[in-house]
């Protein structure tokens, strides 16, 4: 099982690839298309992410004592920046994920290069899991 460390440093190695920005929000684009589709049942006003421009929903389950999320947005870049967090945090510990330090989020300098709106709704996205997290390893 890969950890969040190595899975953060795959995710900026592949933006390493992009010479500028409009690459890589293509690449971001791209990333919301991988996304696991979710079940619209889901989609309602609990699994809401608080805190963002556009509708991002969320789901966590445990299973074998690791957690598992599914999400979905109704907006193309920000479904793809919850497909980043959804690879890098999911399928791992309760305990890992609510302490993890989640660098790649800087180093492949999103908060510089997202709208205020949508750099907000990525730190809600990060709250919003790692609560999920706190909760679990609370139980």
């Amino acid at each position: 099982m890969e950890t969040i460390e190595q899975k953060q440093k795959e995710i900026i190695e592949e933006f390493a690839l992009f010479e500028d920005w409009m690459g890589k929000y293509e690449f971001i684009i791209d990333l919301s298309k991988d996304l696991e589709s979710m079940d619209d049942s889901l989609k309602d006003e609990d699994h809401l992410v608080r805190g963002c421009q556009s509708q991002v929903w969320l789901e966590a389950k445990t299973e074998d004592g690791l957690i598992h999320f599914q999400a979905d947005s109704d907006a193309l870049i920000t479904k793809g920046l919850i497909a980043m967090l959804v690879r890098v945090l999911s399928g791992q510990k309760a305990n890992d994920i609510a302490t993890s330090d989640l660098f790649f989020i800087d180093e492949i300098g999103l908060h510089e290069h997202l709208s205020p709106n949508r750099s907000n709704g990525l730190a809600s996205m990060v709250k919003k899991m790692k609560t999920y997290a706190i909760a679990y390893s609370a139980s």
